[in-house]
């Protein structure tokens, strides 16, 4: 009907339900709210519309069309405006057609997985002189699984729902019974940068350009490049918070569904702040492998072997055995690990290392002020970290009771970010391991043996400390910093 409509040279448009956001170059992006005129509907899930002088596909689940294309009125909805409908009738026919919506926009992203799944990932497990297996993982990341999941998911649903009265089915559940499955797009999200990267490298070759549309003909599939196909999955996971809380607005609150859906909304965006949270990490990894490259006289394993997140850092004095001798360290916490540093005696902006702390052998215990019988020693804001296997321990003294209240914040917030890295799954893949170590290598060439690199923890420290400031300071502060020769000196000088 939509086709003939176009062909009989009527103007067909259409209302943007969603936000559709795109990086592939014949993706047509829009707000919500838009209207867009639709061009070609031959294809059922994706149409090619105009907005303005801008022209692309775009999903057709994403829009509503208008039946009265001249005073454009919506689809189902005229019919309220007209008074035919009371408030309520009106509310279950929204709901309902909100959830036919989804159901329609369901089976179009099944099929887009499959679509990569079977359409390009099979095809290239096929041609091994062309794709290793890590390149493989780069490109395409947990997709199978995501597919999988969301078979499962959308299977669960369709029990759930009421083809004869779609107000009334009850979908709320489902979502709270797989809430624990949404964490694998983490993984997907994590790893979207690495894809387009490896991708970007691999279409400089006018092999790899033909078979990826080798692929996409075969599977007949729509326009886009493969890197297009590829974000789909992020997009998928930061609009279920949009969806739901449309459902709940059409849902009435003595509905059965209504606390259901209300507390699967709060669950999927508690789900995509974790999934941003974890990728802002990812995205500071560099940052974390040039501090450890600034720090002199470096043992072990790297930082980013173990830890992603520096959690807070200061002075604090410390004791590390009975009877033994009070120092004065600075200490870096991350997940897992605690770095001791010395500063140089005589330029306080360096640090050479001094050995870690591995915080999933030790407990943190708060102690009162007075004397301790363990160290012999007189004791005010002070804390121990005690090893459960070794029965170790190690003593340390705030300057501050505000100091020491923020350590043991530092310290829960770090065994709650253990935790919810364990239960999702996240660490940094050997790829971006290795793109945090060229980039490491890059800004050494570049500024040589006269390598400063401070990182100022703007609000974990409230002395606001100097090290590490360049990294986060703006280029004018930054500049000035620079230009002081008794703050920043070159490393050479002091090995």
């Amino acid at each position: 009907r939509i086709g003939v409509l176009i062909s009989g040279g009527s103007i067909v448009s259409a209302e943007a339900v969603w936000d559709h956001v795109t990086m592939a170059n014949r993706e047509l992006a829009f707000k919500a709210g838009d209207v867009i005129k639709v061009l070609d509907a031959s294809n059922k899930d994706w149409w090619w519309g105009q907005i303005d002088d801008e022209e692309g596909w775009f999903p057709a689940s994403f829009v509503r069309l208008w039946v009265n294309q001249e005073d454009g009125v919506e689809e189902g909805t005229s019919e309220v405006q007209n008074g035919h409908l009371d408030p309520n009738a009106a509310d279950c026919l929204c709901l309902g057609r909100t959830l036919q919506n989804r159901d329609q926009m369901r089976r179009h992203y099944i099929k887009h997985l499959k679509d990569i799944c079977e359409g390009y990932l099979k095809q290239c497990r096929k041609r091994r002189d062309m794709f290793s297996d890590e390149q493989l993982k780069i490109i395409f990341g947990n997709i199978e699984d995501i597919y999988r999941f969301q078979m499962g998911f959308v299977r669960d649903l369709e029990k759930q729902y009421n083809n004869e009265d779609p107000h009334l089915s009850e979908i709320g559940p489902c979502f709270l019974e797989h809430q624990d499955g949404f964490w694998i797009y983490s993984e997907y999200c994590n790893n979207h940068l690495d894809a387009c990267m490896e991708l970007s490298k691999l279409m400089k070759d006018g092999r790899y350009q033909h078979f990826f549309e080798a692929c996409r003909l075969l599977q007949q599939m729509i326009d886009i490049a493969i890197d297009g196909f590829l974000l789909t999955p992020v997009q998928k996971i930061c609009k279920y918070p949009l969806q739901l809380a449309e459902l709940l607005k059409y849902t009435a609150q003595d509905h059965s569904d209504y606390r259901y859906v209300a507390a699967a909304l709060a669950v999927m965006r508690n789900v995509t702040q974790q999934i941003n949270e974890r990728k802002r990490r990812l995205e500071n990894i560099d940052k974390i492998a040039q501090w450890q490259a600034s720090v002199l006289d470096w043992e072990g394993e790297d930082i980013l072997d173990r830890s992603s997140e520096l959690i807070y850092t200061g002075e604090m004095s410390w004791i590390y055995q009975p009877y033994g001798r009070s120092q004065q360290r600075v200490f870096f916490l991350f997940d897992h690990q605690m770095v001791l540093c010395k500063k140089d005696l005589i330029r306080r902006d360096i640090l050479y290392y001094k050995g870690r702390i591995d915080m999933d052998r030790y407990e943190v215990l708060d102690i009162e002020d007075g004397r301790d019988d363990d160290f012999n020693v007189s004791m005010k804001n002070a804390f121990k970290l005690h090893n459960k296997e070794t029965e170790e321990m190690h003593l340390f003294f705030a300057k501050k009771l505000e100091e020491k209240l923020r350590w043991l914040r530092a310290f829960r917030e770090e065994r709650k970010m253990v935790q919810e890295d364990e239960k999702i799954g996240f660490e940094i893949s050997e790829n971006q391991k290795r793109q945090a170590a060229m980039t490491v290598r890059k800004v050494s060439k570049q500024k040589g043996n006269s390598l400063c690199v401070w990182w100022a923890v703007s609000g974990r420290h409230p002395a606001g400390s100097l090290i590490f400031a360049l990294l986060f300071l703006p280029l004018s502060a930054a500049s000035l910093f620079l230009s002081c020769p008794f703050l920043c000196a070159p490393f050479s000088t002091y090995k």
